[in-house]
């Protein structure tokens, strides 16, 4: 299936650039692969931009760890687009939930 949105995983630095750690196209690939530190950053936080292909300057989404804001609800026009399962955000929050404790 070919997908319309990807994800953007960064890792951000203290001094405020950022270093892109993967994009995926799938939720099972972010959290298998996407929620992990780089070793070549000197900061503990990770950014996830929600983007569709073709469409740099606007993301569809933006979260940033340690809380992820709201993110479970913001998927939730994606699950109604069926673009994502309820199981798919669920393995998310789950990943996330692990990648922050």
């Amino acid at each position: 299936m070919f997908r319309r949105l990807y994800w953007i995983a960064e890792q951000l630095n203290a001094d405020g650039t950022s270093r892109i750690t993967g994009i995926y196209t799938s939720i099972q690939d972010l959290c298998h692969h996407g929620l992990c530190w780089s070793e070549n950053c000197n900061s503990k936080v990770i950014r996830l931009t929600l983007m569709k292909p073709d469409v740099f300057d606007q993301p569809l989404g933006c979260w940033i760890s340690p809380t992820f804001g709201d993110i479970a609800t913001d998927m939730r026009v994606y699950v109604e687009s069926n673009e994502y399962t309820e199981e798919e955000i669920k393995m998310l929050m789950s990943s996330i939930d692990a990648f922050v404790a």
